[in-house]
């Protein structure tokens, strides 16, 4: 990657930052509903994994799709006006925070079933297989979702049918307030992925240039028509689980611990070192700031949704 490249990877990081901490400030003024899960401390898997897609290459996640949404290319007003339920939405404000979605970025969705979007990835593969097009589908999940039938029901068809997918698993270290170990029988998630016979990697995600240089090689092999690929990429939740998360399964010093390898901190040092002049840098922070302003004012300022539109998006029509 060019200079230019990767200073436009390290503002996405840093609106997907600012965008997750202004949504958490919404989220306790009573204008988010329902659930909010944020993304913050894991920015540099969704950007870094997504950086390396080709156009035509697809993305699906979970509920945790905020950042995963706007490393796709939404725009932060278009995210935040969902998640506010506004007309002006990507999903005209009936999706909410764990349901962004945009196909014309190839983006499906974030799903709110834990794991239940596996097989929706699986399927996805499937038609762009069937239709020979060289697309691979990236599917992202947290590490409770390996725990769960769909996980193994999608790894295993997708194995057998050689399926063009890269499965992403960000092992954030819990699956709400549980830790891998209490809950898996394996602490390295990737090794289910072996007894299906997936090729795996286990990789640092705090580092975005690891991170990115992983899906490189994981969308090769799937583009190659090889099958599909696991990536484990470790990573860290900075906030709980979700906003009514009182995280006492964790103590203080654990959050300060990986804070000290906070993966945006992590990439501008990276820019530092390669002669990007930090006041770049400084303007690029000024810019996301700006962004997440406006974004919050064009949310707040749309309308909700008309009443009709609950009739709407019902059914396809052919």
């Amino acid at each position: 990657m060019d200079q230019a490249e990767m200073l436009k990877l390290y503002k996405t990081m840093v609106v997907i930052r600012r965008m997750e901490e202004k949504c958490a400030e919404l989220y306790q003024q009573g204008k988010i509903g329902g659930f909010l899960h944020l993304y913050i401390g894991q920015e540099a898997v969704g950007v870094g994994a997504i950086s390396a897609r080709g156009p035509q290459d697809n993305v699906i996640t979970a509920y945790r799709d905020h950042g995963i949404a706007i490393a796709c290319g939404m725009e932060p007003k278009v995210a935040l006006a969902e998640m506010l339920g506004k007309a002006t939405g990507c999903c005209k404000g009936k999706g909410g925070s764990m349901h962004l979605a945009d196909i014309r970025l190839k983006f499906w969705g974030g799903h709110a079933i834990v794991g239940a979007h596996l097989p929706l990835a699986a399927g996805i593969a499937l038609a762009d297989q069937y239709r020979s097009s060289e697309a691979v589908t990236l599917c992202f999940f947290g590490d409770g979702a390996s725990n769960i039938g769909y996980f193994h029901e999608a790894v295993n068809l997708a194995t057998v049918w050689k399926l063009p997918i890269v499965f992403i698993c960000e092992n954030n270290q819990y699956g709400m307030g549980t830790s891998i170990e209490r809950a898996s029988a394996v602490s390295e998630i990737r090794q289910k992925a072996t007894g299906y016979g997936l090729p795996n990697d286990r990789v640092d995600g705090m580092e975005l240039l690891t991170v990115r240089a992983a899906a490189e090689k994981a969308i090769a092999h799937a583009r190659a028509g090889a099958g599909p690929y696991f990536l484990e990429v470790i990573t860290y939740r900075y906030r709980g689980h979700s906003m009514g998360d009182p995280e006492r399964y964790r103590k203080p010093d654990e959050i300060k611990k990986w804070q000290a390898d906070d993966p945006i901190g992590q990439f501008e040092q990276v820019l530092l070192a390669q002669g990007a002049p930090q006041f770049e840098i400084d303007a690029l922070d000024a810019e996301a700031e700006a962004a997440i302003a406006a974004a919050v004012k064009f949310a707040e300022e749309s309308p909700f949704p008309a009443p009709e539109e609950l009739w709407t998006d019902i059914y396809a029509e052919n």
